[in-house]
Parts: structure tokens; C-alpha cells; sequence
């Protein structure tokens, strides 16, 4: 297999047959098959198909595909470059393996897993880190598929490409448990899986996880368990996995409730800039991020009234509308007692109104906004003595219904 024809825009789901005698042409006979660019079960794209020349005419066969119907519509320019030497891909292995190096060349322990793992912390780092990581790992399949190469490389060295293969695939698992991202499917798991299966060992495959669900708190354990998180990960490690997790289910929630979720968002940043700042000991990182894990989980509000508490909802609700009520020359026990019961009402005028299909109905949504407004106008500002404004009471009942509808789907 002396020829790669690359991917390029050409019809998908077909497998092209170059099987002519080109007399017409003075063309050598021509035998190739290319498996053609199609999408597989997991959504991957496959970028090439070898072209084997079994009558050493490679200089021929860029005008045969240009002839070829399937490529009708298809300059002879766009077709041009769509055949590379493989070897020309192999030769390139070399400088990707020593790209990939590169970018640890801060630390100092090559077997430290740990300074890698925070080296990728760097988001743009750990970016790039994949890309490399992606074009080593394409690269090497190719390699490992041509003849030449196989007898031609000293066994130490195809072991060794082999083998950071392997490490570097389990680093890219690690820091994608460890910094909560979400695992894209489209992405190469399939073509690298393949890759070890065929040239390595089935045993050996690194199987992604989806982002660790922190509200579950069996599943939440059994991945850090199948990861080492509680055994032979250090309490950094630890407590990165449970910060970026939660991170990501703060940002998921947040429409749910702004002010709960915000406030955890904070504490949470805070807690891992300390930590990068080395302002806390990896100890104390990991009590405050198991800390706040905890409170969201089991939805602690510390600072709410007691007539709310049992009451999801109103709190929530309560949240939204209590910077309203700031007023200075208003006790703010006050302040906290009038909000309350306002978050209250809100629920119940929700509730009074509430029907199948509420977010299509005009009408009932007419009604809801008109009970709103009557109370806030007519009990919390004629009442209670809190002159909100025409414009605070319009932000109120937005806000309101904008968390209702995020909340409806709870």
C-alpha cells in the first residue's frame, strides 16, 4: 500500500472501484479500491482509504479518479491533491511524536502523572495537548499498516511509540474526569480503540466516562472508584474532579435557581483559585469542595427564612426577588419577612393558574402577570410600605416567569 486517498468533500456511503483498462487513454490497467468517506455508528468520519497499485501506475491514477463519475461536478484542481504517498504520512510520525513530547518539557519527573495532569489544568494547553495527541495517534495507525515501516523500525522504538500511546490516551481520560468535559462521541475513541485492539491489546482500551452526574451520589462514587480517584490519586486530583464536576452542574442549573446556583459558583472559583494561588494546602482544597459538592446536592440553604424551608420553589423565587427589598431604612428582618412571603404568593399565583400546556396559552400567562402585578402594587407597595417602582415590579414579574418556565421542567 503505497497511496493514502485523503477526505475531501465527495459523496458519502460509497465504495469506488477503479477497475477499468483506459485503453482510450493509453492508460495502464488500473486496480484500486478506496473505501469511500462515510459516518459509522458512533457519528466518526473516516478521513482516507489506501489505494493499493498493483500495476505501479501512481502517476496515473489522480486522472482516473478525475474521470470517474462518482466525482462529477469536481474540478480536476479539487482532485488533485487527494492522493498522498503513505509514506510521506509515515516520515511526518517522528516530528508528531516529538510534538506531542514538547509540550511537557516543564517537568521534570517524566513518570510524575500528577504535573501532568495539573499542566493540563490550562484549558488552551489541553486543547492543543489533544490535537497533538489526535494527529500522533492517526499517524501511528498508518505506520503500523505499512510493511515497510514494521521491518524497517527497530522493535524498541515501535514498542516505545506504542507505549506512549497508551500513556497519553490514559492522560487524555484522566484530565477529561478530572476537569469535568463533556466526552463529544464524534470525537476518535472508535479509530484509537481500533488501533490498540489491532496493534496492541484489547485490554488496553481507555473507555471514556460521560461528565460525572454530582446528584447521584452512587454513580458519583463508582466512577472515582473505577478511576483511582479515592486510591491512588492525590487529594489534589480528588479534589479537582469534585470541583470541575460540580462546576459544569452549577452551570447546567443555573436558569433553576440563579441566586442559589450563583452563590455556590462563587465559592467554587474561589476554592480553586486558592488552590492554584497556593493559598490552601491540597487537604483544605478538598474539605471545601466536598463542602459545597454537599450543600448543593442536598440543596442547603443557609440564608433563607424558615417559613420557606421544605419549599424548593419558593426559595428559588425567594432568591430572585430579594435584592428588591433592599431598602435602608427597612429592618432587614423586614426586608427578609415581606420577600418570603412575596416568594410565596408568587408559587401560589403559579399554582392557581398552573394547566396543561401553560406556556402556550396567552391567556393564562395574561392572567398570572395580572396577579402578580395587582399584588405587588396593591399588597407589597400599598401594605408593607416597600415603594417599589413601575420598572422593578415589570423586572419582578419577568424574572418570575423566565424561572418558572426554567423550573418547570425540574
Amino acid at each position: 500500500m503505497d497511496k493514502l486517498l485523503t477526505g475531501f468533500d465527495a459523496p458519502r456511503n460509497t465504495v469506488l472501484y477503479l477497475t477499468r483498462k483506459l485503453k482510450e487513454h493509453n492508460l495502464l490497467q488500473a486496480i484500486a479500491r478506496v473505501n469511500r468517506i462515510y459516518e459509522d455508528e458512533t457519528g466518526a468520519y473516516k478521513e482516507f482509504g489506501y489505494i493499493v497499485d498493483y500495476a505501479s501506475i501512481p502517476g496515473e491514477l489522480d486522472k482516473s479518479l478525475a474521470m470517474y463519475s462518482e466525482f462529477e461536478g469536481f474540478d480536476e484542481e479539487d482532485l488533485a491533491g487527494a492522493l498522498t504517498s503513505v509514506q510521506k504520512e509515515v516520515n511526518r510520525l517522528p516530528q508528531y511524536y516529538s510534538d506531542l513530547w514538547d509540550l511537557f518539557k516543564e517537568v521534570k519527573n517524566q513518570y510524575d502523572e500528577e504535573s501532568y495532569e495539573m499542566m493540563l489544568g490550562d484549558i488552551a494547553l489541553r486543547e492543543n495537548f489533544y490535537e497533538r495527541l489526535l494527529q500522533y495517534s492517526k499517524t501511528l495507525g498508518i505506520a503500523l499498516s505499512v510493511e515497510k515501516f514494521i521491518t524497517r523500525t527497530p522493535e524498541d522504538k515501535i514498542r516505545r511509540y506504542k507505549d506512549d500511546l497508551k500513556r497519553f490516551q490514559k492522560l487524555r481520560a484522566s484530565v477529561k474526569m478530572r476537569y469535568a468535559e463533556a466526552i463529544d462521541y464524534r470525537d476518535y475513541e472508535p479509530k484509537i480503540r481500533k488501533l490498540l485492539d489491532t496493534h496492541i491489546s484489547a485490554s488496553e482500551v481507555v473507555q471514556l466516562n460521560k461528565p460525572v452526574n454530582i446528584f447521584d451520589d452512587e454513580a458519583f462514587s463508582q466512577i472515582k472508584e473505577e478511576h483511582g480517584v479515592y486510591d491512588t490519586k492525590t487529594n489534589a486530583a480528588k479534589a479537582d474532579t469534585i470541583a470541575h464536576a460540580t462546576k459544569r452542574a452549577i452551570t447546567e442549573k443555573m436558569d433553576e435557581d440563579p441566586a442559589f446556583y450563583l452563590k455556590f459558583s462563587k465559592l467554587i472559583q474561589q476554592a480553586i483559585d486558592d488552590f492554584r494561588a497556593k493559598r490552601i494546602s491540597d487537604l483544605d482544597y478538598l474539605n471545601k469542595v466536598s463542602d459545597i459538592r454537599e450543600k448543593i446536592v442536598n440543596r442547603a440553604h443557609d440564608d433563607v427564612p424558615d417559613n420557606l424551608q421544605g419549599n424548593d420553589d419558593a426559595k428559588a423565587y425567594y432568591g430572585l426577588i430579594r435584592p428588591y427589598f433592599s431598602f435602608g431604612d427597612i429592618d432587614e428582618d423586614v426586608q427578609d419577612s415581606v420577600a418570603s412571603v412575596t416568594a410565596l404568593e408568587l408559587c401560589a399565583i403559579l399554582q392557581r393558574n398552573w394547566k396543561v400546556s401553560f406556556w402556550d396559552d396567552e391567556d393564562a400567562k395574561k392572567r398570572v402577570i395580572n396577579d402578580i402585578d395587582d399584588y405587588l402594587y396593591d399588597e407589597v407597595k400599598g401594605e408593607t410600605g416597600f415603594n417599589l417602582s413601575l420598572e422593578q415590579m415589570d423586572e419582578i414579574i419577568d424574572k418570575s416567569l423566565r424561572l418558572a418556565r426554567d423550573r418547570s421542567s425540574v
